[in-house]
């Protein structure tokens, strides 16, 4: 039988550390649960969204509706050969111990997503990435329960329509389908070794790697972003919180002109991305503080609650900082963060 949480507390569920409150939570370890709550007058009565490791939302008040946690375990090898294996997570399984034990086994294709938080789940809905590697290029398929019928259906990975930082998940499927598990395809030997892009071939030199495993990219990974990111069990935070921007090779070319450092990288022959970051700190946020929040020191694209900040707080910032790129580069900085 399902336990539903009244005025719930959402401290301890987002990495912000916003002391938020639930109007009603209820936590899901068996699908069985979800099947009951949907079919619960509660359920058609209240609003509702899904919560997964609240690494990537921020609570700016009171959500006044119902809480879905998401607590559904379990890892299961599906298919396996010689040179690959399929392995089906379920949705509540935490991302990084997920990694950790890839590697523990020698799977390989998810080492440059080390130390990304999160749960299972919310990993093909917000198509995480990192270093050269988007978990689109891993996923065999994503299962969903229908919220409105309660019935299972599997999303192939086209299905799943993935784009940067999004999938149908967050667009046509947004608060349709619960995520309940993924499965993954990786390598068993012949690892592709993606070390081409950020620090990774600088930091396995300075490492000391002569012979590149994906286990120690997975640690050159974990050092880098330890270097560069707040740990939010010590500092609150949901990672990076605005995209990097896509705009044209026209207009990259002419903020060149008066910006001759911007670094950019080259998505297709039309369009540049560019490190949102960077345009954050040539705006003079990078390490400013407004009270219990501000912007990280070490990188402009993070922004922080030191403790006591209110969701609305970091939202306003958020808004201060979109507007200042807005009015220096001409570009609209988008937020990757789930505002709710």
């Amino acid at each position: 039988m399902i336990k539903v949480e009244e005025n719930a507390s959402l401290k301890a569920l987002n990495t912000f550390g916003i002391d938020a409150k639930a109007k009603y939570l209820c936590r899901i370890s068996e699908i069985d649960q979800l099947t009951e709550l949907i079919n619960s007058p509660l359920y058609k009565k209240e609003q509702h969204y899904i919560l997964g490791g609240g690494s990537n939302i921020l609570f700016t008040g009171y959500f006044n509706g119902l809480l879905i946690k998401v607590d559904l375990l379990g890892i299961q090898i599906t298919e396996e050969t010689d040179h690959f294996v399929k392995i089906k997570v379920a949705a509540g399984e935490n991302w990084h111990e997920f990694v950790q034990k890839a590697m523990h086994n020698d799977w390989g294709g998810v080492e440059n997503l080390s130390l990304i938080p999160g749960t299972m789940g919310a990993a093909p809905m917000q198509n995480i990435g990192a270093y050269g590697v988007e978990i689109q290029s891993l996923i065999e398929n994503v299962e969903g329960i229908d919220l409105s019928s309660g019935h299972i259906r599997v999303f192939s990975r086209d299905e799943c329509e993935f784009g940067y930082r999004e999938s149908a998940f967050k667009r046509g499927l947004k608060r349709k389908y619960f995520i309940s598990s993924v499965t993954l395809r990786l390598t068993k030997n012949s690892h592709r070794l993606n070390t081409s892009y950020g620090a990774i071939k600088e930091t396995l030199n300075e490492m000391g790697v002569t012979d590149v495993t994906i286990q120690k990219i997975s640690e050159a990974v974990i050092k880098i972003r330890q270097s560069k990111l707040p740990d939010p069990l010590v500092v609150g935070n949901a990672g990076s919180f605005f995209k990097n921007p896509t705009i044209s090779s026209s207009q990259y070319e002419t903020l060149l002109q008066s910006h001759v450092t911007m670094p950019g990288y080259q998505v297709d022959n039309q369009n540049i991305k560019v490190p949102a970051g960077w345009l954050i700190e040539q705006c003079g946020w990078k390490g400013k503080t407004v009270k219990n929040i501000g912007v990280h020191p070490k990188q402009a694209l993070v922004i922080v609650n030191y403790g006591g900040g209110s969701g609305a707080e970091i939202l306003a910032l958020a808004k201060k900082i979109q507007a200042s790129v807005s009015q220096k580069f001409e570009i609209n900085l988008t937020p990757e963060v789930n505002i709710i």
